[in-house]
């Protein structure tokens, strides 16, 4: 690491010196462009923290990036069977099919009936439908039921922990243990909206899914939020097995069948060839919302970071007036120290040292209260907002703070540096 030259560090030690002896326009020097670098540091740390809350919500409903993710294009009686024996007992791959499920009274209408929100905000759910292998029909008026104490849910059957690729984040309880023998009884982990229809009403615990062999007694074992507005419920697709037939795990009109897999698993190629074999085509695709949300989050950090500079320029002002000031007042020393030999470099150095240390100095503060201000709001708001729990004070935020700074001082110092050197050896001579 090379070492100061002799004049750098003549600069600096003046410059200190100089700081030293005027505290009060140094802190007013401070204060003028406190503001402005604590806003670039802000602009930055609110950018990242930004990144971090939108690709937490994307991870919960797309996946993390990374995660190679497979659609079903089609159908066929054939599907559940050919996913669920080609991902089962494999960690690096997890399918998720999803069927209707409605828990409560036996022979009545759910009070959400379509899976709805509770919040009613997907309005009304239109005529009560039937629908089989060949389709779906509207019921007639005396087939249809009466509304009464029963949920209904999307029920996601898992043949693994999925929460390797999507992290659903827990409310209370636990999640699916996939390391134990599987239940008879299935164990089910709602959704916050699922939570939130069995808190509001009392139902039944006796579960009916479509081409289930009887109905089921579910034990409710947890609540995760998994941002889907609708209410679900998460089963182990063994448990499930149990009671619907592995052709009646997809339904053929309102199913889902996804399977999330780790880069470069074997079992992409090997289901894609089965699936195509059947006539169903799959949609591979790869998580990489980052990438996908890049323009977006580069476009909002400019807007932010150049209304800042607006503030810092302000602080830049401020700094170069009271430079100004500061070496109108000290014409007689410089053009003494020209007398006895001072390269007029070396004086511009001394009053550039000293803005750029005043900037380095601002620019601290204005990290140390950033990061104690997000501290207070992780206190504050963490237990409400999980992406802030366990988040750091960003280094780009620091590292920005300290390049506005330098940046300050050299633009606030330019001129005054100039003016200093320029001041003739003959002022000395004045009374």
């Amino acid at each position: 690491m090379r070492r100061l030259s002799g004049r750098g560090r003549s600069a600096l030690i003046i410059g200190l010196q100089g700081i030293r002896a005027r505290k009060t326009r140094t802190l007013l020097s401070m204060v003028s462009l406190f503001l402005g670098v604590l806003a670039v540091v802000v602009v930055q740390a609110g950018a990242s923290i930004a990144e971090r809350a939108l690709l937490s919500d994307m991870e919960l409903y797309e996946g993390v990036d990374g995660t190679v993710v497979m659609d079903m294009g089609g159908t066929s009686p054939r599907l559940g069977t050919i996913v669920t024996s080609t991902v089962a007992g494999r960690s690096d791959a997890v399918a998720m099919t999803s069927m209707q499920a409605i828990i409560g009274e036996p022979g009545v209408r759910a009070v959400n009936e379509g899976g709805a929100p509770f919040d009613g905000s997907w309005g009304d759910p239109g005529p009560p439908m039937e629908c089989d292998e060949t389709g779906c029909r509207e019921l007639p008026a005396a087939e249809i039921q009466p509304k009464g104490q029963a949920i209904e849910v999307r029920l996601t059957a898992l043949t693994g922990n999925v929460r390797q690729f999507r992290p659903y984040r827990p409310q209370s309880g636990q999640w699916l243990d996939f390391s134990t023998m599987p239940s008879l009884g299935p164990r089910l982990v709602l959704n916050k909206e699922a939570a939130k229809g069995f808190a509001q009403y009392s139902v039944p615990a006796e579960m009916r899914v479509p081409g289930a062999s009887a109905n089921m007694t579910p034990h409710f074992v947890g609540v995760v939020d998994d941002g889907d507005q609708q209410p679900r419920a998460y089963v182990r697709l063994d448990e499930l097995s149990h009671w619907v037939p592995e052709g009646k795990l997809v339904d053929p009109n309102m199913g889902e069948v996804r399977v999330l897999m780790v880069a470069g698993t074997p079992v992409e190629q090997v289901l894609s060839t089965k699936l195509k074999a059947v006539g169903v085509e799959p949609m591979v695709r790869t998580v990489n919302s980052k990438k996908d949300m890049a323009d977006q989050l580069s476009l909002m950090r400019l807007v932010f970071l150049a209304m800042a500079g607006l503030v810092l320029l302000i602080g830049v002002a401020g700094i170069l007036n009271v430079g100004l000031a500061t070496v109108g007042e000290r014409v007689e020393e410089f053009a003494l120290r020209r007398a006895v030999g001072t390269p007029r470099a070396l004086l511009a150095g001394i009053v550039l040292a000293e803005t750029l240390i005043t900037g380095l100095l601002t620019a601290a503060l204005a990290i140390g209260a950033s990061a104690l201000a997000l501290k207070a709001v992780i206190a504050f708001a963490g237990s409400s907002q999980p992406f802030l729990q366990g988040m750091q004070f960003p280094w780009e935020a620091g590292v920005a703070g300290v390049i506005a700074g330098l940046v300050a001082g050299v633009l606030g110092g330019f001129i005054p540096a100039i003016r200093a050197a320029g001041i003739p050896i003959a002022t000395v001579m004045r009374a």
